[in-house]
């Protein structure tokens, strides 16, 4: 496929991008060779390779859910500033 300099800016400018002319030559440049590189790889054999959705084991990383002890309902509202009803009492936001 072939990347003319108006195809760049177009892209430039659908991305809101402002180019030089400079650059919007070297990106042609860089997306022509990006492109001739795709081609190559198209030409690959990938017939005896399985298609992967994901490329590593799905495994479960997750530890058990073990019931503990929690802190101190006293040690939990010793720094906190208000409490009230066993909660934190914080300012209205609405």
């Amino acid at each position: 496929m072939k990347i003319t300099e108006k195809d760049v800016e177009q892209l430039a400018l659908t991305s809101r991008l402002e180019l030089t002319a400079e650059e919007i030559t070297a990106y042609t440049k860089s997306l022509h060779e990006s492109l001739d590189y795709m081609e190559v790889l198209k030409q690959c054999d990938t017939g005896a390779i399985d298609p992967a959705a994901l490329v590593l084991p799905i495994i479960n990383v997750f530890r058990e859910d073990k019931v503990q002890a929690g802190m101190d309902k006293e040690l939990v509202f010793a720094n906190a500033p208000e409490e009230e009803d066993g909660a934190f009492k914080v300012p209205r936001i609405l």
